[in-house]
This record gives structure tokens, C-alpha cells and sequence, in this order.
């Protein structure tokens, strides 16, 4: 998946950028506890993405080509 799209994912779903860290950005979303690590890279595993999103608890992006 495009870091990019997954950007935009978190962000229509509440998500809102803490931080950045030295190779990921920090993320979070009104129901998590605590920000979340996304990786700084192009492409973002699909399985690392649908991860991210379950514990923002949001839902999982659709189409991930």
C-alpha cells in the first residue's frame, strides 16, 4: 500500500500526526491509548497497514493496489 493512501486513510477517520521519530511518524486517533509508529517508507506492507489501522481502530483501507 501507498503510505500516501494510508495517510489520507487515518486522516478521514479521525487520526490526527503527533510526531515525527527518526524513521517513523507518530500517529493518533481518537480510540487508541497511545500514538502509533507508521513507517516512513513509499510502500507500507499491506499487512503492517491493516495492523496500524486495527490498533488506531480504524477500519481497514479497501483496495490496497
Amino acid at each position: 500500500m501507498n503510505r500516501t493512501r494510508l495517510i489520507k486513510h487515518l486522516k478521514a477517520h479521525g487520526c490526527h500526526f503527533v510526531r515525527e521519530g527518526k524513521k517513523h511518524s507518530l500517529w493518533l486517533s481518537p480510540a487508541a491509548e497511545y500514538p502509533i509508529a507508521v513507517p516512513r517508507h513509499r510502500q507500507i506492507d499491506s499487512r503492517t497497514a491493516l495492523s496500524i489501522c486495527k490498533q488506531l481502530g480504524v477500519p481497514e483501507p479497501t483496495g490496497d493496489k
